[in-house]
């Protein structure tokens, strides 16, 4: 036997490894960058997130904020919702099934 340097060319079990690895890292890498940032235990929404997340158009959130519906936090001119005041929200408008 003697000693044989091993690659990836001539072993495909260190192939798997380094494919593995490589799968890992951009797995990892997706997950960190769709990562929202928090302050103080709390995750903020921009309008943009927030109606692709909701399923509605950046007017209706406009609606909502003017009505009083949504909280928001206005800095400088962006306009974000903490992820505890969109919960709220929806859960004061969950209306149960109507059962006949």
């Amino acid at each position: 036997m003697g000693n044989q340097l091993i690659t990836s060319e001539n072993d495909e079990r260190v192939k798997s490894f380094f494919q593995t690895l490589e799968r890992i890292s951009r797995l990892m890498g997706d997950m960190f960058a769709s990562r929202k940032p928090e302050l103080n235990g709390e995750s903020f929404y921009t309008d943009e997130e927030l109606s692709k997340k909701l399923k509605i158009s950046r007017r209706s959130l406009q609606d909502y904020r003017n009505e009083g519906r949504i909280s928001y936090v206005k800095l400088g001119g962006k306009i974000l919702y903490r992820s505890s005041d969109v919960e709220k929200m929806l859960h004061d408008g969950y209306r149960e099934r109507f059962k006949k």
